[in-house]
């Protein structure tokens, strides 16, 4: 099974590490397009209208100016680098570290995949710095990221037709890849009130992020196929399931009641 994730806004920025080394991160055949990508946004970001042309305030000053030296950094994992709730909700922090002295948890890691404005896709250990850029951003002569990244990663980020994708990313991330509709299972939650439904969008980053933090902690293989994978989350969550349609993924609900 593969994990898909999406980046947060916010970043910790590495206090020690090694710098950026774009032909050591997997997929390594993205080379040449994180080249470009990082080369447009440190040239935006030293513009005098740079906070305009990323969409970012003046609280936000520092960390536009941090992508002049992109290059050169510190960085450390990608799931600690990225944070919010998502990311706590994980466990992250405590997922890396016991990473680093268990293989197969390492290996589960790997097949967690970050998407990225910046790298387009990373697992969940590759080393990269902290960035701020989104991928609805319009990079001048790459124009729109998403669009930018679709082609480039519709051939460069394939998956096996028997694998299951659990996909948590946000609309933005998932127009980059939107994969095969007959693998992809979207994760969302609804707040039921009174028989009432409305959808949960803060608070379905927390799920996703708690829920993909068990799967990952489990001594148990991940999940291999849809099936199984709704077994495991109804272990901890009411949960619905929603069969994929020609045109849409297949959906897992979490279901939260008052």
């Amino acid at each position: 099974m593969k994990i898909l994730l999406p980046p947060s806004e916010g970043k910790t920025p590495a206090s020690s590490g090694p710098p950026l080394d774009l032909p050591e991160l997997s997929t390594p055949d993205l080379t040449p397009q994180r080249k470009k990508v990082l080369t447009a946004l440190q040239k935006v970001s030293k513009r005098k209208d740079a906070l305009e042309q990323l969409g970012v305030g003046a609280s936000l000053s520092t960390e536009v100016e941090r992508n002049i030296s992109l290059d050169t950094i510190p960085c450390a994992p990608a799931l600690l680098t990225y944070s919010g709730v998502l990311y706590e909700a994980m466990g992250a922090p405590d997922l890396v570290a016991d990473a680093m002295s268990d293989e197969t948890l390492a290996q589960r890691m790997r097949n967690v995949h970050v998407f990225s404005a910046l790298f387009g896709q990373v697992n969940g250990l590759d080393p990269i710095p902290a960035y701020r850029l989104a991928m609805k951003t319009d990079l001048g002569t790459l124009g729109k990221l998403a669009s930018w990244w679709k082609p480039v990663l519709s051939k460069s980020f394939t998956v096996d037709p028997a694998e299951v994708i659990l996909d948590c990313r946000s609309s933005d991330y998932r127009a980059a890849w939107p994969g095969p509709h007959e693998q992809v299972i979207a994760l969302g939650a609804v707040k039921v009130t009174d028989s009432k439904r409305s959808v949960v969008s803060h608070w379905a980053k927390y799920y996703r992020g708690e829920l993909v933090g068990r799967l990952l902690s489990d001594d148990r293989k991940l999940p291999t196929t849809a099936e199984e994978l709704v077994s495991r989350a109804e272990e901890s969550y009411e949960v619905e399931f929603t069969p994929h349609a020609k045109s849409k993924p297949a959906a897992l609900t979490i279901v939260l009641r008052d």
